[in-house]
């Protein structure tokens, strides 16, 4: 087990726990790195990732204590690895469930909304206070939080530095539940069990084409959707679940 990303096995679910609590788990490259080793081998069997932090934080953001002094085409190459890493969170084809509270700031922001489903408690303090040191986002912000936010809000969200709460993320889409303390991450639990009982393949499709769909017009959205439904309604798994609703019980999915 890592010292800093810290893993659970817990059936069909893996609890993720970045565990750097005297920098509020701050991101640095140590982190990052043990983030895209998971993901780009998840231990077999797993169907689910909760991903937390410890010490009463999500995660803060980059760790600036740690950065080095690049170039131009350093500070590229360092922004693109991260970028990396989120995709490779969102569409490894795991659903992820992120349990939060304390700061969710900066990259931990980035991080969290390349995760699919998001739970924060009333302590969590969701912020992009890139703008306010002189810099910008680099770890895909720009993408996933403006899609949430809008490019209006967004560029107001960095301008002044604003916070939001677990409440108002809630009703601006930064968190789709807003919970009491101490109950983000019973509730990832919870939800992440569900979400192991679906088909494998229907959360795969659907962690991979919604947001491409997104991407596309109207007419490209609409085929995309009917090949996606041809995949998971010719499959085996399709099968069982049909069988299942007429008799009465719980489909048993690969």
């Amino acid at each position: 087990m890592s010292e800093i990303l810290q893993t659970r096995i817990d059936g069909p679910i893996a609890v993720l726990t970045m565990n750097r609590p005297d920098k509020c788990n701050a991101m640095n490259d140590q982190l990052l790195a043990e983030l895209d080793a998971f993901f780009s081998n998840p231990p077999e069997g797993v169907k689910v990732v909760v991903l937390t932090g410890t010490a009463g934080h999500y995660c803060s953001g980059l760790d600036l204590s740690e950065q080095v002094q690049r170039d131009a085409e350093g500070t590229m190459r360092h922004s693109r690895g991260w970028h990396g890493v989120m995709d490779k969170i969102q569409f490894s084809g795991l659903p992820v469930v992120s349990a939060m509270f304390g700061a969710v700031i900066g990259g931990g922001l980035e991080l969290a909304t390349a995760t699919h489903v998001r739970i924060a408690e009333p302590s969590t303090i969701f912020q992009l206070p890139e703008g306010r040191r002189g810099i910008y986002v680099g770890g895909g912000a720009s993408v996933r939080v403006g899609r949430i936010l809008g490019a209006d809000r967004m560029i107001e969200m960095m301008l002044t530095g604003r916070r939001y709460n677990a409440e108002q993320g809630e009703r601006l889409g930064l968190c789709h539940y807003s919970v009491g303390e101490g109950a983000a991450l019973p509730l990832a639990m919870e939800l992440a069990g569900k979400i192991a009982q679906n088909a494998s393949l229907s959360n795969y499709v659907m962690i991979h084409a919604l947001s491409r769909i997104e991407d596309m017009p109207k007419a490209d959205g609409l085929f995309t959707e009917s090949l996606c439904a041809a995949l998971t309604q010719t499959s085996p798994d399709a099968e069982e679940g049909l069988r299942a609703f007429l008799e009465k019980r719980q489909p048993q999915f690969r």
